[in-house]
């Protein structure tokens, strides 16, 4: 489905009806922006007590502060791509 919407010149955009009820965002909700390439993919903001308790959590990483989370994260990442 595409479905088209123009920019205002303070850089704003109605999300159309349509794509409202696709995603089902209504007054208040948030949505995000993810870039990729040229393109720019409108999706519903997750709701993050939803999702409590559905991952899990390696073994390493619990009980661990979460500054040496992210750190040892951006770690493995960055050996990943090089």
């Amino acid at each position: 489905m595409n479905i088209a919407a123009r920019v205002t010149s303070k850089g704003q955009v109605t999300v159309p009806k349509a794509v409202r009820v696709a995603l089902g965002v209504s007054e208040g909700d948030a949505i995000i922006f993810r870039i990729e390439g040229n393109r720019a993919i409108v999706a519903r903001t997750p709701d993050f007590i939803e999702l409590a308790g559905t991952l899990r959590i390696p073994a390493s990483k619990k009980n661990a502060a979460w500054d040496q989370v992210i750190k040892s994260t951006h770690a493995s990442r960055g050996a990943r791509n090089s």
